[in-house]
């Protein structure tokens, strides 16, 4: 599974890749997470009216990506049943810890506020179920069944506190993903204050790309014509995080570069070694800068049919979220290819049916769209399948 170039510097016998794909696929999911919530509160925090069509789904897309976040983690342990003494016994200065106390937290959050926003209409849908459906109904709106106008309009004042809440939750979440490949001190690659922040933005990319593919993915399925308004600002939005992303990322590299200092001689080998595709041609080239050209020509085009929007949205959002695992492959597998000696590099290949491998991180992706779709069937995804105005 591991194997060494031993021609290109000594290399010591414990050098190989601890993290696995598993842990590059954790933050992948999070930043998922994290960057749907963020559409969510576009609407629900700072009333950008034009995102309501996936004001709703974007709140059941986060927790269906939530039920599995912490998935990767506990499959790469090797007894995970041990990952709750990180909080049962916490201490402040481990990082992990805290991880485990924003997650939990975060989650509260966001299934509160799904159900302040949904109970208007989970009590509708429960009058008119019968049998399990309407059991669970019964459940979930917690016996309180008045849709009066003045206790709807307490109940959007508390969800829009939850949502202020979540949103640096959210960003929490993800950004500590970065806080703990930066605080690393022995990886050169990782060693960066930007690393936190980098995480975060293309969180928000990844969330939003979600967001719009599946929002136009659906509605094809479904035979209905996606919102216009709402289509082209998830396309402007996705466009601008894109771009501080994209800068954020090329300044990092920029300045270890401009600086010189002695990581570089091993950074800038390792950037044209072993990452050369994954991270110039992959990340950079098709999966940041053909995008960027994509999404300004749709964000600034005037005349452009609502087709032609859609069409080459999802060709973006498809390469954008390819683009953004490639980053978090860059950073976690990459940073651990750099030998303890400092002159040689350890390479690694997942196979695909290993504990670790491809096929298992195929299946843990797939999970939370199966789960979206179970979940579809008690929560209304969108605004037009119910009379409740939110």
């Amino acid at each position: 599974m591991f194997e060494t170039v031993e021609s290109i510097g000594y290399i010591f016998p414990n050098d190989r890749v601890w993290w696995s794909i598993m842990i590059a696929t954790y933050p992948y999911i999070t930043g998922l997470i994290a960057g749907a919530f963020i559409v969510s509160s576009l609407y629900h925090v700072f009333k950008i009216e034009s995102l309501k069509p996936v004001s709703r789904f974007s709140l059941i897309f986060a927790l269906a990506f939530w039920f599995f976040c912490t998935m990767p983690l506990l499959n790469h342990l090797g007894r995970p049943e041990r990952a709750f003494n990180i909080m049962l016994t916490p201490h402040p200065s481990s990082a992990m810890s805290g991880f485990g106390f924003v997650y939990s937290f975060y989650g509260l959050i966001l299934i509160l506020e799904i159900l302040f926003l949904y109970r208007p209409t989970l009590v509708k849908l429960m009058y008119e179920s019968t049998g399990i459906k309407r059991y669970i109904y019964q459940v979930l709106t917690l016996g309180v069944y008045d849709i009066s106008d003045e206790v709807i309009e307490t109940e959007h004042k508390i969800m829009a506190f939850l949502a202020g809440i979540g949103i640096p939750l959210a960003c929490t979440l993800h950004g500590y993903a970065g806080f703990i490949f930066g605080g690393v001190k022995a990886v050169h690659w990782w060693f960066t204050p930007l690393m936190p922040i980098v995480f975060l933005l293309s969180a928000s990319v990844s969330g939003i790309a979600g967001i719009l593919l599946f929002y136009i993915l659906i509605y094809k399925f479904k035979k209905i014509e996606v919102d216009e308004h709402c289509t082209r600002t998830l396309v402007k939005f996705l466009w601008g995080f894109l771009i501080v992303d994209f800068v954020l990322e090329m300044l990092d590299v920029g300045v270890h570069a401009y600086l010189r200092v002695e990581s570089w001689h091993i950074i800038s080998q390792l950037l044209s070694g072993p990452l050369f595709f994954s991270f110039w041609i992959l990340q950079v080239i098709v999966g940041s800068v053909i995008p960027l050209f994509i999404l300004g020509w749709l964000s600034l085009g005037k005349k452009l049919t609502l087709a032609t929007v859609k069409f080459w949205g999802i060709v973006s959002t498809v390469i954008l979220l390819i683009q953004v695992y490639a980053m978090r492959w860059n950073v976690v597998i990459g940073g651990q290819m750099v030998s303890k000696s400092g002159r040689g590099f350890v390479f690694y290949q997942p196979h695909f049916f290993e504990k670790e491998g491809i096929i298992p991180v195929v299946i843990l992706l797939i999970l939370p769209v199966v789960t979206l779709y179970l979940l579809s069937k008690i929560f209304p995804l969108w605004n037009d399948q119910s009379e409740a105005e939110n």
